[in-house]
Formats: structure tokens, C-alpha cells, sequence
């Protein structure tokens, strides 16, 4: 399957909130099996379709592997994804993004939220998620309100990394080793 693009930082669109999907068909779950081919490919955990250019609420995620390389894959549809709760308790995890290549930091989020979405079959689901899988959920919702997850880190840091990246914009890809 052809993977899709993944805009990276600082490509403006990274910032736009995306717009709820209205309808639920063959076309949008052929676009989600695209990001989840991108996603696999990069390789990633989680990727909202705002990462491959398109504001619209849609997340793909998998972290069985992240838990256990010997899982199965165990891959997720999230269209219009939305936490309803979050835990007081709050839990510190390292986190990149697809969009900010090759730079990770320590995020505190909440340990654990409850997040209401539909399906790719149209259906409602609920789900209380904890651990990576909360993180990751936290993440790429936030990638579909336009934040990022440095944005969770100190300003210094933030302009820190934006400006590496900005600069990196300007001087062209990095040559492949």
C-alpha cells in the first residue's frame, strides 16, 4: 500500500485544528488504512491525519509492540476521538512525534483518560486507556486541536527545537546516509 507524506515541523499546517468528520465511508477508511501503512512504515505508534497534510479528525494508532515486540499488531480507528475525562494522577513519559523527527522529551500528562470516538464501522466506542496507550492518545488528539507535544515543555525548550527545525527547513533535507 502507498505510504502517504508526514509533514514535519515547521510546516505550519502542523497547527491547524481539524475538522470533525461528517461521514464515515470507503473512502475515509482507505485514507485511514494509508496512515496506518505510513504510521507502520515511519515507524511510529500513533499518527493523526493532520501529520499527512489532511485537517481532519481522524487517528491511527498501535502500541502492542511498544508494550510487548511479541504482540500482535492490534491497530486502532479513532474518527472524531475526544477525551471525556482525565486523572488527577499524573505520570511523566518520553515522547516523539513523526512530525518532529529524531527529538524526544520527558511530558507529564495525565495517567489515564476516558476517549469517546467512532469506530471505522460508524459506531460509538468508549475506552479508559492508561500507560502508552493514554499517552499516545493524549498526543495525537492534541496533533488534531494544532498542539504539539512540545508545547507541553518550557518555552525555552519549545523555541529551542522550533528553531532547530525551522533552520533545518531552510538548509534542505539531510543527506541520506
Amino acid at each position: 500500500m502507498k505510504t502517504l507524506p508526514i509533514i514535519t515541523l515547521p510546516d505550519r499546517k502542523l497547527r491547524l485544528v481539524s475538522d470533525p468528520v461528517e461521514r464515515i465511508d470507503d473512502d475515509l477508511r482507505r485514507f485511514m488504512d494509508r496512515m496506518l501503512a505510513t504510521m507502520y512504515d515511519a515507524p511510529g505508534i500513533g499518527l493523526a491525519a493532520i501529520q499527512v497534510g489532511e485537517p481532519r479528525r481522524v487517528v491511527v494508532l498501535d502500541v502492542a509492540k511498544r508494550e510487548d515486540e511479541t504482540a500482535e499488531s492490534s491497530p486502532m480507528f479513532l474518527v472524531n476521538p475526544e477525551i471525556l475525562s482525565s486523572s488527577d494522577e499524573r505520570s511523566v513519559h518520553e515522547e516523539g512525534c513523526l512530525s518532529i523527527p529524531e527529538y524526544y522529551a520527558e511530558v507529564e500528562r495525565p495517567a489515564s483518560v476516558r476517549v469517546a470516538f467512532l469506530d471505522r464501522d460508524g459506531k460509538r466506542q468508549e475506552m479508559e486507556a492508561s500507560g502508552i496507550l493514554a499517552v499516545c492518545l493524549q498526543h495525537e488528539i492534541d496533533h488534531l486541536d494544532g498542539k504539539l507535544f512540545i508545547d507541553h515543555l518550557s518555552k525555552l525548550k519549545r523555541d529551542m527545537v522550533i528553531k532547530r527545525f525551522a533552520k533545518q527547513a531552510k538548509l534542505g533535507p539531510k543527506p541520506a546516509l
